[in-house]
Parts: C-alpha cells; sequence; structure tokens
C-alpha cells in the first residue's frame, strides 16, 4: 500500500499515519543484515581503510552527515581514528565530472582515483536505481572491495550488488530517508558505545 494515498486535511491525522508507517518500515530492517554491516564498518575503521560513502539529493545529504558522525563522534572517547569520504560532498569534483564525462561517473570515477584494496563503499539510494550509485557499487565489487547499500521501495540494482543490503520496506521517500538516516546514527551510536569504558557512556551524550 502507497502512502499516502488519500488527502489529508488534517496535519495531526497525516502525522499519526506518518509515524505508523514509520514504525512498520523501521521493523522491517533485517538485523543479521544490520549487524553484518556494523562487523564490516568497525573492521574498516580498526584496520585504516576508508569507508566512501554516496547519495543523490537527500541521500547525499545523509551521505555527508554519515561522514561526519562516524568520522568526528567514532573518534570521541575511542581508539578509531575514522577515515571516512563522501563523494556526494565535493562540488568542484562532482561538477567537473558531470560537465566532462557523464553525470553517471560522478561517484565511481572518484573511486577509481581514491580507493585501495581493503576499503569499503557505502550507497544510499531509496530507489537502489540511481545509475551513479549502481556503476559505483558494481566498480567497487568488481575492485573486491564490500558494499553496504541502504534502499528502499523494490531495492533496486544496488540491492542485488551489495555485500550487505540495509533494506527499508517502505514507498515514501520521506519516511526511507528518514530510516536511513536513523541507520546511519545508530550503527555509528552502538559501535562507538561498544567501544568506551562501560562507566563512560552514562556520562557522554549520544
Amino acid at each position: 500500500m502507497t502512502f499516502p494515498d488519500t488527502k489529508f486535511l488534517d496535519i495531526a491525522m497525516y502525522s499519526d499515519a506518518y509515524f505508523k508507517h514509520y514504525v512498520e518500515a523501521a521493523s522491517s530492517i533485517d538485523q543479521t543484515k544490520l549487524a553484518a554491516a556494523a562487523n564490516i564498518l568497525l573492521n574498516v575503521y580498526k584496520n585504516d581503510k576508508t569507508l566512501f560513502v554516496c547519495g543523490n539529493g537527500g541521500s547525499a545529504s545523509i551521505s555527508n552527515h554519515l561522514a561526519c558522525d562516524h568520522g568526528k563522534l567514532l573518534a570521541t572517547d575511542t581508539d578509531l581514528q575514522p577515515r571516512i569520504q563522501s563523494l556526494s560532498t565535493n562540488i568542484e569534483v562532482i561538477t567537473a565530472i558531470a560537465n566532462d564525462i557523464s553525470y553517471d561517473q560522478i561517484f565511481v570515477h572518484q573511486l577509481k582515483l581514491l580507493a585501495d584494496p581493503g576499503d569499503v563503499v557505502m550507497t544510499v539510494s531509496s530507489s537502489g536505481d540511481s545509475e551513479n550509485v549502481v556503476l559505483a557499487a558494481k566498480w567497487a565489487r568488481e575492485f573486491g572491495l564490500d558494499v553496504i547499500s541502504m534502499t528502499g521501495f523494490l531495492g533496486g540494482r544496488t540491492a542485488e550488488i551489495a555485500s550487505i543490503n540495509l533494506h527499508v520496506n517502505g514507498n515514501n521517500y520521506g519516511i526511507i530517508e528518514d530510516i536511513h538516516q536513523s541507520l546511519m546514527h545508530l550503527l555509528g551510536q552502538y559501535l562507538r558505545q561498544s567501544l568506551m569504558d562501560e562507566n563512560l557512556i552514562k556520562e557522554r551524550k549520544f
């Protein structure tokens, strides 16, 4: 069932329906795959390898936010020094590649220049089918890198390509992106607290 599928004239009713669908979509996350994604991230951070993350539009914002939070917060009160680079953040590079080569190449071209064996790629895409994200995921797997994808709707091609697909069973962009953002937060917070002294956890804000 799509949401919304009818007109709402009362924002309270829309809010109730929105959060009802949010809870249902959040509950659809495969916990086994979430644990596997956490392990991949912990290994790449511990081994001084780089996590590359990319997405378009709202997913680009989530990618940039992930680079901020996982980079800064995971190094706070732990021994980690995470290396994270959002491929969605450098507008000069992105527009040069889009203008001179093709918009489809904006992420994979950067990976070809920057990625090393042992690195990891994370794609954030509600459809899972944006061509530039698909090409990045495909090249990463061919290069021998693990790929974590966050998807919604039907999952798209990145769901099939990825080593681990964190799929949100939803059909509303706002709800899917909200949960992708939540996944970004909870993965970072979980890894951070798992490496902290237990007595210190209660003294910190997460």
